[in-house]
């Protein structure tokens, strides 16, 4: 009920914003012809999905793809040596706490994943986003995703599996075993609010800017777009994280 109750405000507050940037000159009406409603032909529904299906898989499937190459070796290479260096670190603190075989080797690759360009670019930006209950590694989701929304997941994926052999945990349960600074579980329904209600006022993705830019023959408008929707999913992630935890 307070998603809802937060969705009407951020609606009628952003609709009383543009007012004052968008003046009209004449009174319009609003009129809306309903269509026909009739019994789908399922011949034509099953085409269309097929065509939605193909035109998400080699349009959306071939930028999440690069990326996911591109953030892959990101995370796997670091500046000098600092892969080696952080390596040793994670081996010498294993030995003093006496972790096991696994636990060494998973603490290995979390340290060396810090350690990479990926890591220490995630790190530089979250300072602004710990508020809102995020860490560097959603961070870097985030801003792969302004490529395509679909890119967060496989961004995620990637991160976590650096490192990991076959045989270890899968993605999904090393998401569930992750913990927070305070040894409790990272991802709780906060975060997860948060994380959603960001998602539903941020602008879409680069596709969106490029759009507002063809129709209105500038960058005035989908500049203030950009930070306008950016700025109103930051606050609103962050009174709903503020407000959950």
């Amino acid at each position: 009920m307070g998603l809802y109750l937060l969705g009407f405000v951020s609606a009628v507050g952003s609709a009383w914003v543009l007012k004052l940037f968008m003046k009209t000159k004449e009174r319009s009406y609003f009129i809306m012809e309903f269509p026909v409603y009739r019994w789908p032909r399922w011949k034509n529904v099953g085409l269309t999905i097929v065509e939605k299906v193909k035109a998400f898989v080699f349009q959306a499937g071939k930028v999440i793809v690069a990326i996911s190459v591109i953030l892959w070796v990101l995370a796997s290479y670091g500046p000098g040596n600092a892969l080696e260096q952080a390596e040793q670190r994670a081996r010498t603190s294993a030995t003093a706490q006496r972790m096991s075989e696994p636990e060494t080797e998973s603490h290995v690759a979390s340290e060396k994943l810090e350690s990479s360009y990926a890591g220490q670019f995630g790190h530089l930006i979250e300072p602004a986003i710990r508020p809102l209950g995020f860490d560097w590694k959603i961070g870097i989701s985030l801003l792969t995703s302004f490529a395509a929304r679909e890119v967060f997941v496989g961004t995620m994926s990637t991160i976590y599996s650096v490192g990991q052999d076959a045989n270890e945990l899968t993605v999904q349960q090393k998401l569930a075993a992750e913990k927070g600074p305070d040894g409790q579980p990272f991802f709780t329904p906060a975060r997860a609010g948060s994380l959603l209600v960001f998602y539903v006022f941020a602008m879409q993705c680069m596709s969106t800017l490029a759009t507002t830019y063809r129709e209105t023959k500038g960058w005035a408008w989908p500049l203030l777009q950009l930070f306008y929707m950016t700025g109103l999913a930051y606050v609103a992630s962050l009174l709903v994280y503020q407000l959950l935890k």
